[in-house]
């Protein structure tokens, strides 16, 4: 019997993702006419059986795949875990939720259990971008890192561009007329504000500008912005923007430095990092952030399974752009 046609070789012949042609073969998603109808009759060449991609899937499979995290608050975890789910979805595919808790005896207990569930992948995602180790070594399922990565450059791993995110906030503030530009961000021994900063520091270098004030390190939270905002305020450095790196710390800059009497975009426009919801709408005024598209991570990482369990395994570690989404803290206000 001839094997049958896989979502993916349907996906490369329309000349698009496997998660695209899912969707186009399945009726959702806000995809143009023409991208349904090219999946479509690309389908019907390779005699595709048009019932989502799980049917493509290897046979004997249980259409399913976990995903193992370490973030306790769901603060990244769902977002990776609705877009894995749209891809999954596609495919008819069933996702299971771990939370390990940061605990590594936790961790590998869910693993064994996934392993004895006889699921069909596992994405492994958690809170901190940096390299973690692999969570097992020759795993019979496929494995993909989804915002964290493996330290082992042979596996699979989907990553945001945390750099190019900082360097669009710094080239933000410069294109919205602003000069004198500062960095407050986490803990200098993290790895995202580590990159965070560099970039930023790059990207004033790039335009012939120095930083405003040192970079100023510091803990992830709201009390650590009002804090910066005292540290700016009592030097004689002139900063007319100020680069955050997280949504906390540009919230708790913002509250303080209007309490100081400075306004918020007209002396100071502000940027953060995260495009975290509660914190971005409940700035005042609303915050400018950095996306890093975390469900499109999800996606990309469910795609990545899906197309593993078809026996196209991707390895290395893929970084996907984030995108800045601007908003009243960095408003342009005629003189």
């Amino acid at each position: 019997m001839d094997r049958a046609a896989t979502i993916s070789e349907v996906a490369a012949l329309a000349g698009v993702s496997p998660g695209t042609a899912s969707k186009a073969l399945n009726g959702r998603g806000a995809l143009r006419p023409e991208t349904r109808r090219r999946v479509q009759e690309a389908a019907e060449q390779l005699g595709f059986v048009a019932n989502a991609a799980a049917r493509s899937l290897q046979a004997g499979r249980t259409y399913t795949v976990g995903m193992i995290t370490t973030d306790s608050i769901g603060r990244f975890s769902i977002p990776l875990l609705i877009g894995a789910e749209d891809a999954l979805g596609a495919g008819q595919v069933s996702v299971f939720l771990c939370d390990a808790r940061d605990d590594p005896i936790r961790e590998q207990y869910y693993l064994r259990t996934l392993l004895g569930r006889q699921v069909d992948g596992i994405i492994v995602t958690g809170r901190r971008t940096q390299a973690r180790p692999p969570i097992g070594r020759s795993l019979p399922v496929p494995v993909v890192y989804a915002f964290i990565s493996s330290a082992d450059p042979a596996d699979c791993s989907v990553v945001p561009d945390e750099a190019d995110g900082a360097r669009r906030a710094v080239e933000h503030l410069l294109a919205v007329g602003r000069r004198r530009i500062a960095h407050v961000t986490g803990p200098e021994h993290h790895h995202s504000a580590t990159v965070r900063a560099a970039a930023a520091m790059g990207a004033l270098s790039a335009a012939g500008l120095e930083p405003a004030a040192p970079v100023l390190f510091g803990e992830w939270s709201e009390g650590w912005g009002r804090q910066a905002a005292g540290i700016l305020l009592s030097t004689a450095a002139e900063v007319d923007a100020v680069f955050c790196g997280s949504d906390q710390i540009a919230r708790g800059l913002a509250e303080a430095l209007q309490e100081a009497g400075r306004r918020v975009p007209a002396d100071v426009a502000l940027v953060g990092f995260d495009n975290w919801d509660v914190m971005v709408d409940g700035c005042r005024p609303a915050l400018t952030s950095i996306d890093m598209d975390l469900e499109g991570i999800g996606r990309t990482a469910a795609e990545l399974v899906l197309a593993a369990i078809n026996g196209e395994p991707a390895h290395g570690r893929r970084a996907l752009p984030g995108r800045l989404v601007p908003r009243a803290s960095t408003a342009v206000h005629p003189a």
